[in-house]
């Protein structure tokens, strides 16, 4: 086959690929581009620490009598938890312990293991977290559209309480630490039909497996990657700049299909990073592992047995009096206790109440833990969000100091000096991610999160091409199966 040949037979397959997927492709495409338009405005819904803290009674210091160690003990815990807290449950103190995929609560007024609660404590837990506010309904739940994700799976089978606020609050409790894990209200419910829901594909169904819905993921958006870049491809060949069309045109077409081609031109590359990012976002064939060394946490901690030295409750109770919760950890092998208040910056103290600070260089020697035997090849002190740690969705508090390693993975880590917590680490891949993925899908540099007023008409402009785009793309398509329908009966009868 000559030449010429092989490239008008590629061009064929190419339009045929184009026509076929493109066909269903657009009907995803249309439901993508204004499923993500509500998300802009209206998030999934998620029960924030602001909101936890809020419903939360301060600790009641005077009745603490079970330390962390016994706690950890009774719950039978062999190394240092994940998360260890301490917060107020159904009116007594209680330990909440994050261990080896389990979570526990044991009372720290007697030690005992705090019981699955039945529907009329959590209807108590409900009406604390919200107020006091009346609850018009309570049901048992193993998963919904709201809590559906593995995420919550430590936490069932729930407790789903209705809550009589004109809102339509529903506020879900744990059946294993009797805390509430989960909250949504009506509006929130209603736009994420049309916003989430479809945009991520999120119906219980599918979501109930992780691994069948990120299957679904991948082969849906997948396809539609090929679909955008076969149909940017075919838009460039079909665009005439210089040597125009008849009367003048630079598109060969007219109608639905003009407004398909000039659409797709403009809005095209566009529509192929949003599809492409969003096909990456559920991380495929694994080639973005984001995390640092294996053990880094234990590491930074420099302590992993189930122990912690012996509270001072009344200096505790002196130190941070509007405490919600108190979080306990080890930076360094110093036992630190942060106590959360409903606002401000968490006291940083010592099991026996006494101030606690770190020192940058305390920090950054114990940072080095995590790479040992590398060197460090920088730190910096962040007093302003930048490309790597900014506030989009997800808590970013400032300062920080970043710590950055001379290892191969290029590591970061990110830490919090008041507290000496280990925030984040992050290696090339992440960050790589980071732009492949989070600045292609979102929009998200500091600039633009800055200043709304410029990021929101840029996702608008180029959601409406996309949209002018689908329906264009929607109708052809329709028409093309009619027709194709039409000339298969007439030769089959």
């Amino acid at each position: 086959m000559t030449r010429p040949a092989l490239v008008k037979a590629g061009l064929r397959w190419l339009y045929l690929l184009h026509r076929w997927l493109g066909i269903a492709a657009c009907l995803l495409f249309l439901l993508w581009f204004l499923s993500g338009l509500v998300m802009m405005y209206v998030p999934y819904p998620s029960l924030t620490d602001a909101e936890r803290l809020a419903g939360m009674a301060p600790i009641d210091w005077s009745r603490v009598r079970v330390g962390p160690t016994e706690a950890l003990r009774r719950a039978g815990e062999r190394g240092f938890p994940s998360e260890l807290r301490l917060d107020m449950a159904a009116g007594e103190p209680a330990w909440r312990i994050s261990g080896e995929n389990r979570r526990t609560a044991i009372s720290a007024v007697d030690g005992r293991r705090l019981s699955a609660p039945d529907a009329a404590a959590a209807i108590t837990v409900a009406r604390r977290f919200a107020g006091g506010t009346p609850v018009s309904d309570v049901e048992r739940s193993h998963d919904d559209q709201w809590t559906v994700a593995q995420g919550f799976n430590w936490a069932r089978p729930l407790w789903k309480v209705s809550l009589a606020d004109g809102r339509g609050t529903q506020v879900y409790i744990s059946s294993t630490t009797a805390e509430p894990v989960q909250n949504s209200d009506a509006r929130e419910r209603a736009w994420n039909w049309v916003g989430s829901v479809p945009h991520w594909l999120y119906l219980t169904a599918v979501r109930r497996n992780g691994s069948f819905w990120r299957q679904v993921v991948l082969w849906t958006s997948g396809p539609a990657v090929v679909v955008g870049v076969t149909g940017l491809w075919i838009g460039i060949l079909r665009l005439r700049l210089r040597r125009r069309y008849r009367s003048r045109a630079i598109t060969p077409y007219r109608g639905w299909m003009k407004w398909h081609h000039l659409s797709g031109l403009i809005g095209g590359l566009c529509a192929v990073t949003w599809m492409f990012s969003g096909w990456l976002s559920v991380n495929p064939f694994d080639w973005f592992a984001r995390n640092g060394p294996v053990g880094s946490a234990a590491l930074y901690a420099a302590h992993d047995g189930a122990d912690f030295p012996a509270l001072d409750a009344a200096g505790l109770a002196v130190r941070g009096p509007q405490a919600r919760e108190a979080r306990f950890a080890w930076v360094g092998g110093r036992p630190v206790v942060s106590l959360v208040a409903r606002e401000g910056r968490p006291i940083i103290a010592t099991p026996n109440g006494d101030a606690l600070r770190f020192t940058q260089a305390e920090l950054i020697t114990n940072a080095r833990r995590i790479v040992p035997d590398l060197p460090v090849r920088r730190v910096m002190v962040l007093t302003e969000p930048d490309l790597y740690w900014y506030a989009h969705g997800r808590e970013r508090p400032l300062p920080v100091i970043r710590v950055i390693f001379g290892d191969p993975d290029r590591t970061w880590a990110t830490i919090e000096p008041h507290s000496g917590a280990l925030l984040a680490l992050q290696n090339a891949n992440g960050r790589n991610y980071r732009w492949l993925f989070n600045a292609l899908h979102s929009f998200d540099l500091p600039l633009l999160l800055a200043n709304r007023i410029v990021r929101d008409p840029l996702m608008w402009l180029f959601s409406a091409l996309g949209v002018v785009m689908s329906i264009s793309g929607v109708v052809i398509g329709w028409r093309k199966l009619v027709r194709y329908h039409r000339r298969h009966v007439a030769r089959h009868g």
